[in-house]
């Protein structure tokens, strides 16, 4: 009897040991859901900066305007298909919790023509931004554009 209990308590254990490194690792794309929900993160930060100056709740600074223009278009700019692996959508269970919609994989080459829309954008806005606050006005308006194009067609309503 104690043999047999032994060998279900060993059980359960490997078990529930085995529940636990699979919840705390997650579903198989969590690492690059999480490295683009930081890469959105980045852009939300830096568009915050820019924004608050734009609509006058930040004082414009010049230097600050060209650095966050410019961290923004790096951003954009980064090499992104590691960050969206087939299966990295809401559709998935075993995903952590992402908005992405599976049309984003589903559309190509429409996808990448907006992501170009907003490296162009960007591009144009971190040349300007710190050349006046007019300049970084005029500006502001693609790169909202281009971030817009993505969240309309392809990231899903937050949940009340």
């Amino acid at each position: 009897m104690r043999k047999i209990l032994l060998t279900a308590c060993t059980g359960i254990m490997l078990v529930a040991t085995s529940q636990l490194v699979l919840s705390a690792d997650g579903g198989p794309h969590d690492k690059a859901i999480q490295a683009r929900q930081a890469m959105f993160k980045l852009y939300g930060y830096h568009m915050g900066i820019l924004g608050g100056m734009a609509k006058g709740k930040i004082p414009y600074d010049a230097a600050i305007a060209a650095e966050a223009s410019q961290n923004l278009d790096a951003a954009a700019n980064l090499g992104q298909s590691t960050f969206w692996p087939a299966g990295s959508d809401n559709s998935n269970d075993e995903n952590v919790k992402t908005r992405a919609l599976k049309a984003i994989w589903d559309t190509y080459p429409e996808i990448v023509e907006k992501g170009e829309a907003l490296t162009k954008a960007t591009g144009v806005l971190a040349q300007n931004a710190g050349n006046g606050l007019d300049a970084l006005k005029a500006n502001m308006a693609d790169v909202g554009a281009a971030c817009k194009g993505c969240h309309d067609d392809y990231r899903a309503k937050k949940k009340k």
